[in-house]
């Protein structure tokens, strides 16, 4: 197994986050990494189609800082210093390899529903991720709720 450096760790702050956080916590422990966290916020114009006459400005503020909020909970446990926890708007994939390449990451971890059929054929953000990243990728397939 490769001995990794710098560990980026995509979340999406659902309940499974923590699956996701934990794996990769346990490989930059194994490989003496250093961890960043990652959550993307989609732009309200993309998820409304930018169609709306209205300014979002301060509802996608709100969401960002609610966003923050959440990171911070779950980091809470670990130390993971504020300048390695990004929470970025724009498209997920795209951020992701931004962020990635920007702080010279080697591996990207990101949680993986396992989705298939038409979910599958419409893509997820883990595949989009794995399909435009310049360094290795781990989907870790996690366990929804019962």
């Amino acid at each position: 197994m490769a001995k990794y450096q710098h560990i980026l760790v995509a979340l999406d702050l659902s309940e499974e986050s923590d699956q996701v956080l934990q794996q990769a916590i346990e490989l930059a422990t194994n490989s003496g990494a250093k961890l960043s966290l990652a959550h993307v916020i989609e732009p309200l114009t993309f998820a409304y189609g930018g169609d709306i006459p209205v300014d979002l400005t301060e509802v996608q503020e709100q969401l960002q800082v609610q966003a923050q909020e959440q990171l911070d909970k779950i980091v809470s446990n670990i130390t993971i210093g504020t300048h390695n926890q990004h929470v970025v708007i724009g498209q997920p994939a795209a951020e992701i390899h931004r962020l990635a390449e920007e702080e010279d990451c080697d591996l990207v971890v990101v949680g993986s529903h396992g989705r298939r059929g038409l979910a599958l054929l419409l893509g997820s953000t883990a595949n989009g991720v794995l399909h435009g990243a310049k360094c290795d990728v781990l989907a870790v397939r996690v366990s929804l709720p019962e």
